[in-house]
């Protein structure tokens, strides 16, 4: 088991497949991206989510019953806050790294939409690197273009370090009209 995995559901299966319609509409808002990604390092309450988010904490409790129900979330132990009151704290299963559903025009711009913000909140200095450009490719050299951007994901994901600097990754390669 890799280190990204060791912090995830042991239940969530490890095959990569396609999204559900329901798992792929879930995916398809930015703010319950924003949510499981905040999930990742810590579990996190309802009312941290929205503390973080700026949004109102109903909205967020109506996301996160949705990507509990979904499995993408789960619950961790109840435990009293600051205040003295119980809390339910929540921490992603991991099933969203093995649902494909980039291809979906809905959540690519859901995912972008989740960068922006988190850009914004990171600040000036946010940005490590970004490359735009526009090109013809060959179908062949879509196909391995469209390879080795996976096998990037995917050699960064297995090098995940709980000490390391936490870093954000989004690798698009989109159609565009010429």
């Amino acid at each position: 088991m890799d280190k990204r995995q060791s912090s995830t559901d042991a239940a969530v299966p490890q095959v990569e497949r396609d999204a559900s319609p329901a798992e792929a509409r879930a995916l398809s808002h930015p703010l319950r991206l924003r949510i499981l990604r905040l999930c990742i390092d810590e579990a996190m309450t309802n009312r941290q989510l929205a503390a973080r988010l700026e949004r109102d904490p109903g909205t967020i409790l109506y996301h996160v019953r949705r990507l509990v129900a979904l499995g993408f979330l789960k619950p961790e132990p109840t435990r009293r806050g600051a205040s003295g009151h119980l809390e339910q704290p929540y921490r992603i299963t991991g099933k969203s790294w093995m649902l494909r559903v980039g291809k979906a025009p809905s959540y690519a711009t859901a995912a972008l939409d989740a960068v922006r913000e988190e850009l914004v909140e990171a600040g000036s200095r946010a940005a490590l690197s970004v490359t735009r450009l526009g090109v013809r490719l060959s179908r062949t050299d879509v196909a391995e273009l469209r390879r080795r951007l996976d096998a990037l994901a995917t050699e960064f994901a297995e090098r995940d370090d709980p000490d390391g600097t936490a870093v954000g990754l989004l690798l698009l390669a989109h159609r565009r009209r010429p």
